[in-house]
Formats: C-alpha cells, sequence, structure tokens
C-alpha cells in the first residue's frame, strides 16, 4: 500500500512540474498580453520535435537541445505577436473585441502549424531513448529521464518566477499585466511588453516540449491536448496567475496520477469535469481574483 500511495504521489509530481511549466507560458500570455492561446500546445510540440530532431540527427544532448528550442520558440512568439496580434490589438474597438480576435487567430494559428507539421514529420509517432536508467526511491522505481524533467521544469519555473519578481523588466510586465493605460503612461513601451510576454510563454512553452520529448513519443497532433491541460490549470490556479499556475499545475498532476492508477482511459475525461467544476463554483481559481 505504502509503494503504491509513493509511486502514485512521485508520477503526479513528476507530471505535476511540466503541467506548471507549460501553464506558466499561457498564463503570461494571456494575463499580460490578453491572448488566450489556443495554439500553445503547437508551441509545445515545435519544441518537442526540434529536440528529437537535433538528438537524432546530431546527436545533441535534449538537455542541451532545449537551448535552441526555447529562444527559436521565443523569436517565433515575438513576432508573432508584434505583427498578428499588435495589429489586431490597434484594429479592436475595445478589450474584449481584441481578445475575441486574437482567440480566432490562435485557433487558424494552430490548424497551420499542425498541419506544416504534419506534412515536415508525417503522422507517425516519433520517439528516442534517452537516459532510461531505473532510479529506485523508496521502493518506487523511476526512470532518470522523468526525474530530470522534474528538476528541470522546476527550475525553469522558479528562475522566470524570480525574474518577474525581482527585475526591473519583471516590474514593468507586472505593471502591464495591472493596467496597461497606467504603465504605458509611466513610460512603459507596452507593445514591446506585450511581445516579450507572448514570446516567452512560447519559449516556456519550447521548454516543455523538449522535456516531454525526453520521456514520451511526439505526433504533430500532440498539442491540443496541452493546451487543454494548460487551461484548466490556469483556471484552477486563477487567470494570470503565475504562482496560482504553479501550484494548479502540481495538483492537477497529482489528480491525474491518481485517476490514471485507478482508470487510465478516462484521465482526460476527469481534467474536463475538473475545469467544469471549477467554472461553476470557483471561476477565479485558487488565487485568482
Amino acid at each position: 500500500m505504502f509503494l503504491t500511495v509513493l509511486d502514485v504521489s512521485i508520477s503526479g509530481l513528476l507530471m505535476g512540474g511540466l503541467y506548471a511549466l507549460i501553464a506558466m507560458g499561457l498564463s503570461i500570455q494571456y494575463g499580460v498580453a490578453r491572448v488566450l492561446n489556443v495554439s500553445h500546445g503547437e508551441f509545445i510540440m515545435l519544441g518537442a520535435f526540434s529536440t528529437w530532431w537535433l538528438h537524432s540527427v546530431f546527436g545533441l544532448n535534449p538537455l542541451l537541445a532545449m537551448l535552441i528550442s526555447g529562444p527559436v520558440a521565443f523569436v517565433i512568439g515575438y513576432v508573432l505577436h508584434r505583427t498578428l496580434f499588435t495589429s489586431l490589438r490597434n484594429n479592436s474597438e475595445n478589450m474584449g473585441a481584441y481578445e475575441g480576435m486574437s482567440l480566432l487567430a490562435s485557433f487558424g494559428l494552430m490548424f497551420i502549424v499542425q498541419n506544416v507539421a504534419l506534412l515536415i514529420w508525417g503522422a507517425d509517432p516519433q520517439g528516442y531513448t534517452f537516459m532510461t536508467q531505473p532510479v529506485n526511491i523508496f521502493g518506487a522505481i523511476f526512470t532518470t529521464n522523468r526525474l530530470m524533467a522534474l528538476v528541470f521544469a522546476v527550475a525553469i519555473s522558479l528562475i522566470f518566477y524570480l525574474f518577474l519578481m525581482h527585475t526591473r523588466l519583471g516590474e514593468a510586465i507586472r505593471a502591464a499585466a495591472l493596467n496597461p493605460d497606467v504603465a504605458q503612461l509611466m513610460g512603459v513601451n507596452i507593445h514591446w511588453v506585450l511581445a516579450l510576454c507572448f514570446g516567452c510563454g512560447a519559449m516556456l512553452a519550447g521548454f516543455a516540449g523538449s522535456l516531454i520529448s525526453m520521456i514520451f513519443e511526439i505526433t504533430p497532433t500532440m498539442g491540443m491536448e496541452y493546451t487543454i491541460i494548460a487551461i484548466i490549470v490556469v483556471v484552477l490556479g486563477g487567470l494570470g496567475s503565475i504562482t496560482g499556475s504553479l501550484i494548479g499545475g502540481f495538483i492537477l498532476g497529482l489528480i491525474g496520477s491518481i485517476v490514471t492508477y485507478l482508470k487510465p482511459e478516462i484521465s482526460l475525461i476527469a481534467y474536463y469535469i475538473i475545469f467544469m467544476m471549477l467554472i461553476l463554483v470557483k471561476p477565479t481559481g485558487i488565487l485568482g481574483k
């Protein structure tokens, strides 16, 4: 019984770390840039495939490949916001109209990226073997790559949190999240900051994709599942709350691990049920306002 509880708990923490990292990216994109980016999972997919390609073709260590996949995702996200989403923002009558238009645009972006990936890599699942040595934790056995994914996911999340809380640029981002108009009056280049936030969200997704590729098989259509998980975690933690995304990620990871142990075929259904209950009972989430 003890080993079962330990195995389920640690498995939940392992997935929770990845969920938190994924959700932080979406949280900053929506909380600051006001884009509910349903193509978020496609950036995860691109990070996963770029890491698989760099490892398979050039033999590059997947952990080092993150130094490429993350920055490349940042550049793509930054350019997309400076062009597509900034244009939508400037041409929208109000913020509500902008959020609706940006949501539709991100849907289109999702299908474009997904189909381009299908043309390049095909529909067959891809994967590679990396750090599969077993590790014994009080009798529960886990592979090294899963533990490394947790360590890197938590480390990246904490570094990004410290960046937001303790740097001048992080202060500008938080000011833009609270009130972009006032932040602009105080000298913040709001279009640059919003594009930076969108790019950072894409970069975190790229990092998460690299870590996911170390553990699971990847496909060009994998993005939607992770987008759904990210949205649920963001709502669970509180819309726009980075700390809430961290907490919500680990909570959902633990819940998912329990459901997977009891009845694995309904794990995604359980996430939907949690989402609907949150909307009905506490739509502000754990740390939302």
